[in-house]
């Protein structure tokens, strides 16, 4: 994707669930506000395991660029606002946020990704996020934008709902 390293950069932590899709949708409705680019962080790193290994053949870094190209086409029904611009970083979700908070003007999350308890209001990695990141944080709960931020071509609430699913799993 193109980048505009001229305009500061809304943050938005990518992970394919429902809740950083809507995310990725308060960004595009917060972009033109704060005179912002989107850039749509996904995050990767090599899980480790005990015991009997077993190599298995895949690209976790492939893994993750591929999940942030997907949630970014779900999100703004494959036409992406000008000027985003798609990352992927290894490292653990929640510190590679917080570093990206460094020089972002503001970061979104989901309130809930794919890991930890359903029913729980707010995730391990937005909740750390929220926390310690060094500029303001939206955590975006439920599956629709607000109305006033839902008039965006390709923003309806009717859309964003049909899409996103419920806020736990993508339909």
């Amino acid at each position: 994707m193109e980048q505009t390293p001229e305009l500061p950069a809304i943050v938005v932590g990518v992970d394919g669930s429902a809740p950083s899709i809507l995310a990725l949708r308060w960004a595009r409705a917060l972009a033109p506000l704060l005179s912002a680019h989107i850039r749509a962080v996904s995050s990767w790193q090599f899980q480790i395991a005990f015991g009997t290994f077993t190599p298995v053949i895949r690209n976790p870094e492939e893994d993750a660029r591929k999940i942030c190209a997907e949630a970014v086409d779900k999100a703004f029904v494959g036409v992406p606002p000008a000027g985003l611009e798609m990352v992927v970083i290894q490292g653990p979700a929640a510190k590679v946020l917080v570093d990206e908070s460094r020089t972002a003007q503001m970061v979104i999350v989901g309130s809930r990704g794919y890991g930890g308890f359903e029913g729980l209001l707010l995730g391990a990695v937005s909740a750390t996020v929220a926390e310690h990141a060094k500029c303001p944080v939206l955590v975006a709960h439920g599956t629709t934008l607000p109305a006033g931020l839902a008039d965006i071509p390709g923003q309806s609430s009717a859309e964003v709902g049909r899409q996103a699913g419920s806020s736990h799993a993508l339909p």
